[in-house]
């Protein structure tokens, strides 16, 4: 690591950042720093052994910072806003994106931060809420292999599968990559259920076969039966919006590739058209809703 007496902080405590930050106290040994816009986020951190702080406080006393947003949009003014966390002069020497960002505004962002003199890494995560919670996220992680290898145990204190995909960039090319593929998965099984509700078979049993063939899956496990075929979609979980964002990021991957992927396109749609019609705060298989309502 950095140095035995670094200090880190934490930008970003909510509905995944919570965990992570609370993992990251509770088993990394040092002082963790957080901020949040919210007061009430703060102070749940502060109840586990953070120290409640702000943007101002972090770049004066953190070394590294690991970051936990919605998107690139508040990731870059986080760091070069207003309230910049990156200052001439600074104690802040790295800084970590967790967050599911643009692959190319990432990449700038970073040299951005190199000319200032720090270094950085793209580390976003993968899996459920629960996981965040449990300390056993998957971690995608690009960027110079020896500050991988420096930042890496403190990664361990919040993921059970922690891995260098490549140099800048990478880690969020994977772990879109694998939205993709979760979401369009979900896609697929919300028809599925969709399908055999109109030709008369229960959802829950559907599910529960599914699990025993070939089409068993993590999707099937985390979403089928527990979501889909209960037919219920809660707020303050992975929402629709925030899945059509990772998808957006996808298909803007694509693009770049000079590939036209027809089953993430379909998918974009589906999650369009649900947060156009008041889903978009709800659990991002509530797709299910419109694909089963389009057959009255």
């Amino acid at each position: 690591m950095s140095s035995p007496s670094s200090v880190l902080g934490f930008v970003g405590v909510g509905v995944m950042g919570e965990g992570m930050c609370r993992n990251l106290v509770l088993k990394s040994g040092r002082q963790v720093h957080v901020a949040d816009i919210s007061a009430e986020n703060v102070a749940r951190a502060v109840a586990y052994g953070a120290i409640g702080s702000s943007i101002a406080s972090l770049r004066e006393v953190a070394d590294t910072v690991f970051l936990s947003l919605p998107s690139i949009d508040q990731v870059e003014d986080v760091c070069f806003g207003a309230n910049p966390l990156i200052v001439k002069g600074g104690a802040i020497r790295t800084v970590v994106d967790m967050s599911t960002s643009d692959v190319s505004r990432t990449r700038s962002l970073a040299h951005r931060l190199a000319a200032h003199g720090v270094r950085f890494l793209d580390a976003p995560v993968a899996r459920s809420r629960e996981a965040a919670n449990n300390g056993t996220l998957l971690i995608t992680v690009g960027g110079e292999g020896a500050l991988f290898d420096e930042v890496d145990p403190w990664l361990r204190c919040m993921g059970s599968d922690v891995v260098h995909c490549g140099d800048v960039g990478a880690g969020q090319v994977v772990k879109v990559m694998n939205n993709m593929v979760l979401l369009s998965t979900v896609n697929a099984l919300a028809e599925a259920m969709a399908i055999a509700e109109a030709a008369g078979v229960d959802k829950t049993m559907l599910a529960n076969m599914l699990r025993l063939g070939s089409a068993d899956s993590f999707a099937l496990r985390l979403t089928g039966e527990k979501y889909l075929a209960r037919d219920e979609f809660p707020e303050k979980m992975f929402p629709a919006s925030y899945a059509l964002k990772d998808m957006r990021l996808a298909l803007a991957l694509a693009q770049a590739s000079g590939i036209r992927p027809a089953v993430a396109e379909a998918t974009t749609a589906l999650l369009d058209e649900a947060s156009a019609r008041g889903y978009a705060l709800n659990y991002y298989p509530v797709i299910y809703r419109l694909i089963r309502a389009q057959k009255n």
